[in-house]
């Protein structure tokens, strides 16, 4: 029989060392939790320095709560941590700032999109591509800044011109280039325009977004789908056109988690509820790319080994 004494002994030691596991295994999660948000602030310092060098947001003097909010997302959390390379992650950024016609931010990112390597004739290119989309107004403004960056970094201009198609065959190339994204879609819609619309429907359209834009060197094809995507997201309001371009980035060979990360580059600039909206979009142009979570997972595992 064991005694009272040594029954005591055991349980009190037992409590001992369940509160001793216990402390320690809160205190491994409080030292994982700070290193964690130490990790994003070093980050984030790093990240801008890399991006934008050693000059200070513009609001540190005057709003420093705001500014370390900023970079602290931008830089130690978003940048860098996606499917996107550095100059892909650039250009997304110019597009949806020239959606906007946030001019004082192209300013600041056109210099971190020269720092990170990104080619001056992309840069501008990834602009143009977003006058179909969001107007020339927006686009003039933000080749403005641009053109003030590039003087101020011995950049000569103009650039070598990247056009590839003349008045006798825009509408040609165009037309091309539109039904190889699009598909079949693209007859019938010519097709079925109705008379008084179709310089719009077809000849604006196919000519002019198709045909002097989207045949232009500079850029491949994946990215000017990617810089279109993200422009009439940011711009907002464009569900329609945003599904369509979703699936028009999967067909030229971007894959869901490009588009997803290109969103969430955007959503500093843009905001939550365009963000949520494009992601919505997203997911209902393409949701075969979803992949099931929970009970839909374990359905899905448990059908592969019946096969």
């Amino acid at each position: 029989m064991i005694k009272k004494q040594n029954i005591f002994k055991i349980i009190g030691f037992a409590f001992f060392m369940l509160v001793f596991s216990g402390s320690f295994a809160c205190a491994a999660t409080l030292v994982q939790d700070e290193d964690k948000i130490m990790g994003r602030v070093a980050e984030a310092e790093s990240n801008r320095i890399k991006w934008l060098g050693k000059t200070n947001n513009t609001l540190t003097l005057t709003d420093p709560d705001l500014a370390l909010i900023k970079d602290r997302l931008v830089y130690g959390q978003i940048l860098g941590h996606g499917t996107l390379d550095e100059n892909q992650e650039s250009l997304v950024i110019l597009a949806a700032l020239t959606a906007i016609g946030a001019e004082d931010e192209i300013t600041l990112q056109t210099e971190g999109a020269l720092r990170v390597g990104t080619d001056p004739v992309a840069i501008k290119e990834a602009i143009y591509q977003c006058a179909p989309y969001v107007g020339f107004p927006k686009v003039e403004a933000a080749i403005a800044r641009v053109n003030k960056v590039f003087k101020q970094n011995d950049i000569g201009m103009p650039l070598p011109g990247q056009g590839t198609v003349d008045e006798n065959s825009r509408f040609e190339k165009g037309l091309a280039t539109q039904k190889g994204i699009f598909g079949d879609r693209i007859q019938k819609m010519h097709d079925n325009a109705l008379e008084g619309q179709k310089k719009i429907v077809v000849d604006y359209l196919t000519a002019y977004c198709f045909g002097d834009f989207y045949t232009r060197n500079g850029l491949d094809l994946k990215m000017r789908e990617l810089v279109v995507f993200t422009a009439i997201n940011a711009l907002g309001g464009c569900e329609s056109q945003a599904k369509s371009h979703a699936r028009a980035n999967i067909k030229v060979g971007n894959t869901k988690q490009n588009l997803v990360d290109a969103l969430a580059i955007m959503l500093p600039f843009a905001g939550f509820p365009r963000t949520l909206n494009a992601l919505a979009a997203l997911n209902e142009a393409c949701p075969e790319e979803i992949k099931a979570t929970g009970k839909d997972a374990a359905a899905e595992d448990q059908g592969k080994k019946k096969k």
